[in-house]
């Protein structure tokens, strides 16, 4: 379901978020992953009722939300990065999001659809706690690292849910912009793969 998939983006946001802190060797994506994962409790007491669909307000949200974290961290990743690639993958972050988001928003206009967070989309919360935790990080390969773990994550869960919100939504605007917005999606989550294999040191 969109609405459990929408927290895995900011759990990962959150899970690297306390990795940078405490400046340990972490993985995001297990952890995050199992976070998300119910315990299975079928055989003990009658299923829950499902949750509800997503509208379309929500999923405007989230792509909103989504689009303006990524861009923020992409900033930031230009200026405090050390690899120069770390560098380039931030400015395309920001550039390349940044229109992602300046496209949403203008659909919504054209449709009249009000953005509203669904109830389990903690997209900007752990996007500021992200934030925050990298900016007080020391630069250097550690911080580079960590940017770059985190936005394999982060893309990796954003094409999930960009799928799941595709399949939800019946306006034929908001799937086309969903279906435009993939492969660039895509693009990043290859380039910040290419990046971490340089960044991750041969064992």
């Amino acid at each position: 379901m969109l609405s459990n998939r929408l927290t895995r983006v900011a759990l990962v946001g959150g899970a690297i978020a306390m990795a940078a802190c405490a400046k340990e060797k972490t993985t995001t994506t297990d952890s995050a992953a199992g976070a998300m994962t119910p315990s299975d409790t079928s055989a003990m007491a009658p299923a829950a009722p499902a949750a509800p669909a997503m509208s379309d307000a929500n999923i405007v949200a989230y792509l909103d939300a989504a689009n303006m974290v990524d861009s923020a961290g992409g900033k930031l990743a230009s200026t405090k990065g050390t690899s120069k690639d770390v560098q380039a993958f931030g400015k395309m972050m920001m550039g390349e999001h940044h229109a992602l988001r300046v496209e949403g928003q203008a659909l919504a206009k054209k449709n009249s659809i009000t953005p509203a967070d669904a109830s389990t989309d903690t997209t900007k919360q752990m996007g500021e706690h992200t934030s925050a935790a990298m900016t007080s990080m020391a630069k250097g390969a550690a911080w580079d690292k960590a940017y770059i773990d985190h936005e394999v994550a982060v893309h990796e869960s954003v094409l999930a849910n960009a799928k799941a919100a595709h399949d939800a939504t019946q306006n034929a605007e908001l799937k086309t912009l969903i279906e435009k917005a993939s492969p660039v999606i895509q693009k990043h989550l290859d380039r910040a793969k290419e990046i971490q294999k340089k960044l991750t040191p041969a064992t």
